[in-house]
């Protein structure tokens, strides 16, 4: 039976002549999807759609083959750091860049240097190396950046926004030196294995390579040295870049109360708000400073709206400063054998900010990657709910690459939604295998089916700028879990169907921000948020999934893909504060 509002009546658009995936639980594949006034008005036949919903100034759109689905929602990415990642110099490997080695790496940021955004930055500044595809597998030092500049501070930013390099200029900015002891949370990395006791410096003099909290001071100044002319532009870059993917909600995964009220200011003065919906978490510790600030809501205004906050509990797998309860595989240099990583915020503070989280209504997402950064998570978790009692909260898990089976239990037992960052098995599955895990540990990173098989409608997300918004390597990603060096299968067992895999950007996405009744489904009352494809991922082999091409996207009824005067976003006016991303 067709779905449609009655009585009917002119339809602005009626889409037909290819695949419709409606992501419902019905078993009719339908022939065309009606829109009117930016809501699905009909799904169902042709015959009927023309009989009942096409008007004289009906638009009707043939899919030519390709297929419509539901618009994509990021389940976690950062839109603001996309538009920084889309401004400074590409450092990233291939498909999505060409940096292949330092020497490579050195002459992006030589050609950055030399653009007109370079020449107004008081810094020069490359995004998204990484040590594991670079020739001589290892991070740049301050002398390979000093080759690039001894005058002007140089910053090349790893691809996991953990760590980051500077030269000599950028050490002597920073005030890092023999005597600056590595800050807690962080690693100053040194020329020399020796670092400072009990007794004090000299710790030994910084080699450029600076981890976590170390990196985060650097990274701040060199953004905050950009040109207002290039850093009021982030946003709007982002959300173009996102609605590129299919994209039409999207996220600021972590946001300091400042990015907050500027995105609000940006939103309320556009005459028709944001052209994509922007999903805003606060970095927990900012709002609880000041809680009145956050007014989380489920409303958007303008196409924005505060959700909630952001935890942030450890660091990367691909940068080994994730915390794990087993040692690396190969522990990074001048690490001892048993190195873990390392937790980002003791017990005493992620529980005091989840418990902040509850008691304010705000919906809590916490960054953990490794298992013990993931069981501090559970257990904050359990102690607050147990103090508040039971509600729908829908904590989500943010990446949780190396959780085990039983974590995956606890998350359905606590209704924590699992979002993993698939894409790892693609970019990093080779460096889990060799470097990070080991084998036997390495095939079970987002272990999407161990989910599935708990009943758990789990999350899939991009984490952008780390990696691009690509919609659809994340679900090629998940099917083939195929790596990107050698090719091998990383855990044959998580693989998951495509339905499944699409379920993790549409429906599932939806629930995990309270929004399943208004998006991520063709369904009769819900928004017209739709993408087309050049082919339908449900058909399609799973090895030619990642050929799919993004047609249009398609935000209430208005394309915002390709891009249109009307519909681009406008720009943030002033500039972006220094420090809005605070970890990815």
């Amino acid at each position: 039976m067709p779905q449609e509002t009655s009585p009917g009546g002119d339809a602005d658009i009626i889409f037909s002549g290819g695949s419709i995936v409606t992501v419902t639980d019905e078993d009719s594949v339908p022939e065309t999807v009606a829109v009117k006034n930016g809501l699905i008005v009909f799904v169902g036949s042709q015959a009927r759609a023309k009989a009942k919903w096409q008007g004289p100034d009906t638009q009707w759109r043939d899919l030519q083959g390709g297929a419509l689905l539901p618009g994509f929602i990021d389940a976690h990415g950062h839109v603001i750091g996309t538009g920084l990642q889309a401004t400074i110099a590409n450092l990233l490997a291939d498909p999505d860049g060409d940096v292949t080695s330092i020497e490579s790496l050195q002459e992006k940021l030589r050609e950055f240097a030399r653009s007109e955004v370079g020449q107004r930055s008081e810094w020069i500044l490359g995004f998204g190396y990484d040590d594991s595809t670079l020739a001589e597998r290892r991070h740049p030092t301050r002398d390979d950046l000093d080759a690039v500049s001894i005058d002007k501070p140089v910053l090349a930013i790893h691809q996991s926004f953990h760590l980051g390099t500077v030269n000599s200029k950028g050490l002597e900015l920073l005030d890092y030196t023999t005597d600056t002891a590595d800050p807690e949370g962080g690693v100053i990395r040194r020329r020399t294995l020796e670092r400072g006791t009990a007794s004090g410096p000299p710790y030994g003099d910084p080699d450029g390579v600076l981890e976590e909290t170390a990196f985060t001071p650097a990274s701040n100044m060199a953004i905050a040295g950009m040109s207002v002319t290039d850093s009021a532009q982030f946003l709007a870059k982002g959300l173009l870049s996102a609605a590129s993917f299919g994209f039409t909600t999207v996220q600021e995964g972590a946001a300091s109360l400042d990015v907050l009220n500027l995105m609000r200011e940006m939103a309320n003065a556009y005459p028709d708000g944001l052209a994509t919906d922007v999903v805003v978490y606060v970095l927990a510790a900012a709002a609880m400073e000041d809680p009145d600030q956050v007014r989380a809501s489920r409303e958007y205004t303008n196409g924005l709206r505060a959700a909630g906050v952001k935890l942030v509990l450890d660091g990367s797998p691909q940068g080994r400063t994730a915390w794990l309860t087993k040692p690396y595989t190969k522990v990074p240099e001048g690490r001892d054998e048993n190195y873990r990583g390392y937790q980002t915020l003791t017990d005493e503070v992620a529980l005091a900010q989840v418990r902040a989280g509850f008691a304010h209504g705000w919906h809590v997402i916490a960054h953990a990657n490794g298992d013990a950064a993931i069981d501090q998570l559970i257990q904050s978790v359990r102690t607050a709910t147990d103090e508040a009692g039971p509600a729908d909260r829908r904590t989500t898990a943010i990446h949780c690459q190396t959780a085990r089976a039983d974590q995956i239990e606890a998350f359905g037992e606590l209704g924590i939604i699992p979002s993993f960052f698939s894409m790892h098995t693609y970019y990093w599955g080779d460096w889990y295998y060799d470097t990070v895990l080991g084998p036997s540990r390495a095939v079970d990173i987002s272990p999407a089916q161990w989910a599935l098989d708990h009943g758990m409608a789990y999350t899939s997300h991009h984490d952008a700028p780390v990696a691009l918004p690509n919609s659809i390597a994340i679900l090629s990603s998940q099917v083939t879990r195929v790596t990107r060096s050698s090719g091998r299968v990383l855990g044959e067992a998580q693989r998951v169907s495509a339905l499944d895999a699409v379920k993790s950007i549409t429906i599932n996405a939806a629930r995990q921000y309270y929004e399943e009744n208004t998006k991520g489904s063709i369904e009769v009352g819900k928004l017209a948020d739709l993408v087309i494809l050049s082919h339908d991922p449900l058909k399609v082999a799973p090895e030619h999934i990642k050929d799919i091409t993004i047609t249009e996207t398609i935000k209430k009824g208005k394309t915002v893909y390709p891009a249109s005067p009307a519909y681009l976003p406008p720009t943030l006016g002033r500039a972006t504060p220094a420090g809005f991303i605070h970890h990815c």
